[in-house]
Order: structure tokens, then C-alpha cells, then sequence
């Protein structure tokens, strides 16, 4: 299985580390931090949590160069300095990092698995010239996430049961796919009463930005799609769009391989939701 490299080892890429390792899906992870004491001592807390938790995937730390050879490259959040450690490479300025790490990383994909993750998508496409596919932005898919919460408290159901698409320019212009939301297989409208519905259209906006945990969660689904070759499923990326607003990076629903993206998925909505889409992709004046 592959190696997965998180740069950035603040309370993001900690978590994400530790969620990764726990599930057991990926080969090893190495933590990348200019702290390279916080980095190592957060991989050995992890390396010491495996036998009470149950899994065996290797957690090390490690110098920028450690993104040499990786499966995927995850852009996290940098830890804080501890005493008699100054900044390097990795807390570098955001699009100078990513320059350096898809230098050495081959053609490894690069997740940005922060909330800021869209803009950062866009300008290392735009500025950079790293091809759209590959790379993305998982901090939608906590958003959708969160939603898909929401709605199940609502509905009395497991969020498992509940489908439902975050598109357009978040944390601007969500654009949320109600039309075509379902639970438990059935239409949302018809599980939830006009005002339980309103409350939680009302609180999509209050949603973000994710927590660092929910943030963690859906890079490390993002990182084993990637890992794996591929999956059926559809996840919310910020991805880059060449065509119609190369300034940003919206939302979409994709399907992921090993290279990075691989379709664009065009989502059911009603005439309503197209014209708020419509708009949140507009190019800004």
C-alpha cells in the first residue's frame, strides 16, 4: 500500500494522521513539519495509541524531501513552533510550499485539506501550472458532511442514511442540491415538515468553517479513494475550474483514481438551484 506524506502537523495534520493510521487503508504516513520535534513526538503518540486501537499502519516524521516517492501528498496545517525551533520549508507561504512539493513529489496527487483549501487549488493551477486532476480541495466534503448531520437529527435517522450534494462557492455562495437530497432512499421533502426543513437551510451557512476533526474525516476518505485506484463513490472537492472561473476553485462532485480526479459530475437540480449555481460561477467584476 502507499505512502501517504501530510505536510503541515498542527492540530489538522495530527488528526489526520491519527485517522488515517487507525483505519488501517493506507501503507504508512509521514508527518512533514518545519517543528520537527512536534512532528515526531505527534508520530510517536500515534505509533504508541496502535496496539490499544487495534492497527499497525507505520507513523513516522520527516524532512520536506519525504514527499519523494509518496502515494499522495496532503497539505495540512503547520504546528507551532516549539522552543529553539525557528520556521522552514513546510510553514513556507502556501503556494511556495505546494511549488516545492510538486517538484518533488512526481506525479503524486496533493489533497489541500484545509477550509481555505479552494483558494490555494486554484492558484497552484493558475500560477503554478499543476494540472486541474490533480490536484483538490477534501473540505467541502466535511461540509456536506456536516449538513448530512443536520438532517439526520432532523429526520431521526443515521447520517449514513442521508444523501445530499454541497456545490458552488462555499463559504460565499453554497449552493446545497435540495431538490435531489434524500433520506433512507426517500425524498427529503417528504421526511422533513416545511419548518424542520427551513432550520436547517437556515444553519448550512454556520457550518462552516469545519472543525479540524471533520476536516481530518473527510481528507483521509479523500486520501484512500486516491490510495486505492479509484471508488464508486462521488465526493465534494474544490477543484479547479479552467473554463469559466479560473480565478477559484469551486465545488464539485468527482469521482477520484490514482492520478487525482477523474469526472466531473454533473448534479440534479431544480431550475432554481442551476440559476444559483449559474451565479455563484460567475466571474467576479
Amino acid at each position: 500500500m502507499a505512502r501517504v506524506a501530510i505536510v503541515g502537523a498542527g492540530e489538522l495534520g495530527g488528526a489526520l494522521a491519527h485517522k488515517l493510521a487507525a483505519r488501517d487503508r493506507v501503507g504508512s504516513v509521514c508527518l512533514i513539519d518545519a517543528s520537527r520535534g512536534v512532528a515526531a513526538g505527534k508520530a510517536l503518540d500515534i505509533r504508541q495509541s496502535g496496539p490499544i486501537e487495534r492497527f499497525g499502519t507505520g507513523v513516522t516524521a520527516g524532512p520536506i524531501d519525504a514527499v519523494v516517492g509518496a502515494g499522495v501528498v496532503v497539505v495540512a496545517d503547520p504546528a507551532a513552533p516549539a522552543d529553539g525551533e525557528g520556521s522552514g520549508d513546510p510553514s513556507a507561504e502556501p503556494a511556495a510550499l505546494v511549488e516545492r512539493i510538486a517538484g518533488l513529489a512526481g506525479s503524486a496527487p496533493i489533497v489541500c485539506a484545509d477550509a481555505a483549501g479552494g483558494g490555494l487549488v486554484a492558484r497552484s493551477v493558475r500560477e503554478l501550472g499543476i494540472g486541474r486532476a490533480r490536484i483538490v480541495g477534501s473540505a467541502p466534503e466535511a461540509l456536506a458532511a456536516g449538513l448530512r448531520a443536520l438532517i439526520a437529527l432532523e429526520a431521526d435517522v443515521s447520517p449514513a442514511q442521508v444523501a445530499v450534494q454541497v456545490l458552488g462557492t462555499p463559504p460565499e455562495h453554497p449552493v446545497v442540491a435540495w431538490s435531489s437530497a434524500s433520506v433512507a432512499g426517500g425524498p427529503l421533502q417528504e421526511r422533513l415538515s416545511p419548518p424542520a426543513l427551513a432550520r436547517v437551510r437556515r444553519l448550512v451557512e454556520r457550518l462552516w468553517p469545519p472543525g479540524p476533526y471533520a476536516l481530518a474525516a473527510a481528507a483521509a476518505r479523500v486520501v484512500e479513494a486516491l490510495v486505492a485506484g479509484g471508488s464508486r463513490r462521488v465526493f465534494t472537492c474544490f477543484v479547479a475550474d479552467d473554463a469559466r472561473r479560473p480565478a477559484s476553485a469551486p465545488a464539485a462532485a468527482v469521482t477520484l483514481h490514482a492520478g487525482g480526479v477523474g469526472d466531473v459530475v454533473e448534479p440534479a437540480l431544480s431550475p432554481s438551484e442551476r440559476v444559483l449555481l449559474d451565479n455563484a460561477l460567475e466571474p467576479a467584476p
